[in-house]
């Protein structure tokens, strides 16, 4: 009997989490899934960065790298799961990916030979731009969240020289910060969304051998933002 009664307990334990889950749901409506498509506004900014040119025959000499920032739209697609904290607060766990590759931007290395400056031109864009962040929102009402958003974010870089060197692809990774805003639409799951987002990419050593055989040593460096507005539902 003892251990029939035992072998209960795990369905009591699940159905008392369910109708505490259920309960923070009701007076809480934030709480639960959702999915989100914004579109919007991004700039990826570059940073200088000073490295060496060594030519095949072992001679180095200094370089300067530098870029426009990349500005263009921006599209995103998100989803997450906010748990409640209460009847104020939410903490929430959400990924993001921005579909396809950012508008191009040009590049320039200036490579030092004597006195003399010899400039390489080339283009970049970015690509594959995703993000794994810990967001905490503050409830305002039952149709009104404000959130703050910290988190991992990746990308991939992808530069070209025509003549100087092939197509390179370098993954990028960094810290994302982010501010938003959400308000449910009258009567509906369906809300609307304003999102403003900062990332700061770690510095990263990269290397490329130019057509003429000569090695480029740099660094990858760079911070970018974008705005959002777009159109959620919440499950």
């Amino acid at each position: 009997m003892k251990s029939l009664k035992y072998s209960y307990m795990p369905a009591i334990l699940a159905l008392l989490i369910s109708a505490n889950v259920y309960a923070d749901a009701q007076s809480n409506p934030w709480v639960g899934a959702y999915g989100q498509i914004g579109v919007g506004y991004e700039s990826y900014i570059p940073k200088n960065a000073n490295g060496t040119t060594t030519t095949a025959s072992g001679y180095s000499f200094p370089n300067v790298a530098s870029a426009n920032h990349a500005n263009g739209p921006a599209g995103n697609i998100g989803v997450g799961y906010n748990f409640g904290a209460g009847d104020s607060f939410v903490i929430g766990l959400g990924a993001a990916l921005y579909p396809g590759h950012s508008k191009s931007a040009s590049s320039t290395l200036v490579t030092t030979v004597g006195n003399t400056p010899v400039v390489g031109t080339g283009t970049y864009d970015v690509s594959n731009v995703f993000s794994f962040s810990l967001i905490p929102g503050y409830v305002i009402d039952k149709t009104h969240l404000i959130y703050a958003k910290v988190g991992y974010a990746g990308s991939t870089i992808n530069a070209n020289s025509a003549g100087n060197y092939p197509q390179q692809t370098n993954r990028v990774n960094g810290t994302v910060y982010g501010l938003g805003y959400k308000q449910f639409l009258p009567e509906s799951s369906i809300y609307f969304f304003g999102e403003g987002n900062y990332a700061v990419n770690r510095a990263k050593s990269v290397s490329l051998i130019t057509d003429s055989g000569s090695t480029i040593a740099s660094t990858a460096n760079a911070t970018g933002y974008d705005i959002l507005i777009g159109l959620g539902y919440h499950f």
